[in-house]
């Protein structure tokens, strides 16, 4: 994989661009949850951040999809980290429970302009992998870049956050945002096709519309359908994230620091979860299916461990376990979709994909913040654990004929390599 970026300009330039601004999210996702539980005692607020974090990404999921497919997706990139940037810095200006609000609506901003950059660079990778083995290990390397940013980025932005000041840790944000800008604008190979990039003015977006033509194309091929329900099925018992940062201080008596490290301990299952199931699946989309659904099933049981984990020791590898099927069903999802979907409805069939389960984990936020309020963090925990263990179950279940019926096609013809 390592080669790959030394030999692929165009794909290194993109995760330059991904490692800085997944470091300083991740750096004010810490401060600002510290702030929130220093002036507030509501668990929910807690839940919150992510909230904010995750609906406007949902909201605006119907209009960056679009985007993604007409219009220049390096620009779209480029342009929405500038302004990121910006709202970045607003958090600076929080500093009081007076003031949550304003750090509650620079996070959604941030969010909604987020939404476009997913789409944008998932549906632009197979295009600048130069062969379908290129993609497969570009897809991998990008899941598990988020893993691996959330694992350092969390870690080090506890200690940033403790040692330095939270304002450090949000400046660090604002400047990650205008690093990625740079990045991206070193890309020079198109990240849509030249059908796309050469068709002439982009028409006009008609969004509702346009989500509508991809989801039909998916409706009519079983396996995009399976995939686009493989993160939904997960992120049902996805709330339980939201609460490791109270888990870490009222149930296990850490700060700042603690948070950091559960959420780092997540980080590094979500990175190393991908690689591990890739030598499980290899080209085999029946095998991406199974593991998306077996991944589930360890999400459940693992954060049943941690309800009862009596000491943030125990606490972490439970966490870093629980990530290591969710950091495995996350991308080995996005890189179906990558390789089932074609060019001209990829980007909205990706954030249709991103807007449904961020949809999802909103709602699993939401509640499991409300249901800690009422009887405790590790009994949520345990909620939401068994929810996700029953998902997962009723995925494997129900995708079983398409499984059945991709294992067939995939003996008949062994020589099938991922399409770009």
């Amino acid at each position: 994989m390592w080669n790959l970026l030394r030999t692929n300009h165009d794909i290194r330039s993109l995760f330059a661009a991904q490692v800085v601004s997944f470091m300083g999210d991740w750096f004010a996702y810490v401060a600002f949850v510290g702030l929130v539980q220093d002036v507030t005692d509501a668990p929910i607020l807690v839940t919150m951040v992510y909230v904010a974090q995750a609906l406007p990404a949902f909201l605006m999921a119907a209009i960056a999809g679009p985007a993604a497919d007409r219009f220049d997706r390096r620009n779209i990139i480029r342009i929405v980290s500038v302004v990121q940037a910006v709202a970045a810095a607003g958090l600076l200006l929080v500093d009081s429970a007076g003031r949550l609000w304003f750090g509650f609506v620079c996070l959604c901003v941030i969010s909604a302009l987020g939404s476009f950059v997913g789409p944008s660079a998932q549906a632009g990778l197979p295009n600048l992998a130069r062969t379908p083995e290129e993609l497969t290990k570009a897809a991998l390397l990008f899941g598990s870049l988020w893993g691996a940013m959330l694992a350092i980025g969390a870690a080090a932005g506890g200690v940033v956050a403790s040692v330095f000041g939270r304002d450090v840790a949000f400046i660090a944000n604002a400047l990650s945002f205008v690093v990625a800008a740079g990045a991206v604008t070193l890309i020079k190979r198109p990240m849509q096709n030249e059908r796309a990039a050469s068709a002439g003015p982009a028409p006009r977006m008609r969004p509702i519309a346009d989500m509508r033509e991809a989801f039909g194309y998916a409706r009519r091929d079983s396996v995009l359908l399976s995939l686009l329900a493989s993160k939904a099925t997960f992120a049902m018992g996805a709330g339980i994230v939201g609460l490791l940062a109270v888990l870490a201080t009222e149930e296990l008596g850490g700060g700042d620091a603690a948070t950091g490290v559960l959420i780092g301990a997540r980080g590094v299952g979500v990175a190393l979860g991908p690689l591990i199931a890739a030598r499980l699946v290899g080209p085999s989309m029946s095998r991406v299916l199974l593991l998306c659904g077996g991944a589930g099933l360890a999400f459940g049981v693992c954060y049943l461990g941690l309800s009862v984990a009596p000491a943030l020791a125990i606490a972490v590898p439970f966490t870093f376990l629980a990530h290591l099927g969710g950091g495995a069903q996350w991308t080995l999802s996005t890189y179906g979709l990558q390789r089932r979907a074609p060019d001209h409805v990829r980007g909205r069939i990706l954030a249709g994909d991103f807007g449904i389960v961020t949809l999802i984990i909103t709602l699993s936020h939401l509640a499991a913040g409300a249901l800690a309020g009422v009887v405790g963090a590790r009994v949520a925990i345990a909620t939401f654990a068994t929810l996700g263990l029953a998902a997962g179950t009723a995925y494997l279940v129900l995708t079983r004929p398409v499984r059945a019926r991709l294992a067939l096609e995939e003996r008949s013809e062994p020589t099938i390599a991922p399409a770009g």
